[in-house]
């Protein structure tokens, strides 16, 4: 079932904390191959302009990120081009059958600065939290680990200070 429009009077954001879960919890994220493959059809969909990446980490059975809509894109379109648009390449490149998401997902919009702040420590902290590496900087299926081109901060949600925030 789709989720309703959202309510725009509360927040000017349109930046969300999202959770995609795999299906049944399913450790389907663990090789390298099918994260390379989720995380190219990601930024594939961010460089085709239907939305930025600010910071994300895939799990071995779910995706955090903080995403922001371009004008035009609903968030449900959003996670519409990554969920099914993994799923389409999964199949076709990787062979992957059956359901690869748990229905819907979990979504919070970010007010201000510091949730932003929060959300995206949480991001960086979930596989440490997991013990899966022991500093965010050593997981390699994040933002938090180097290399990853991400899109800044939205203007209105920068933190006083900013230091430390990465924007390659």
């Amino acid at each position: 079932m789709a989720k309703p429009p959202r309510d725009h009077a509360h927040s000017d954001s349109n930046t969300y904390f999202i959770t995609a879960r795999a299906w049944n919890g399913v450790a389907l994220f663990q090789t390298t191959r099918v994260v390379d493959l989720l995380l190219a059809t990601i930024l594939n969909y961010r460089d085709a302009g239907k939305f930025l990446v600010h910071e994300f980490v895939v799990m071995p059975n779910h995706l955090h990120m903080l995403i922001t809509n371009s004008s035009g894109t609903t968030l449900e379109r959003a996670i519409q081009f990554i969920k099914g648009g993994f799923s389409f390449r999964a199949g076709k490149e990787l062979g992957m059958k059956g359901e690869i998401w748990q229905r819907g997902y979990v979504d919070h919009r970010i007010r201000d600065g510091g949730d932003f702040s929060q959300h995206r420590s949480y991001i960086h902290q979930n596989p440490v939290r997991a013990r899966l590496a022991n500093s965010p900087e050593e997981y390699p299926y994040s933002s938090a680990s180097p290399g990853f081109k991400l899109d800044p901060v939205p203007q209105g949600l920068k933190p006083p200070n900013t230091r430390g925030f990465r924007h390659d």
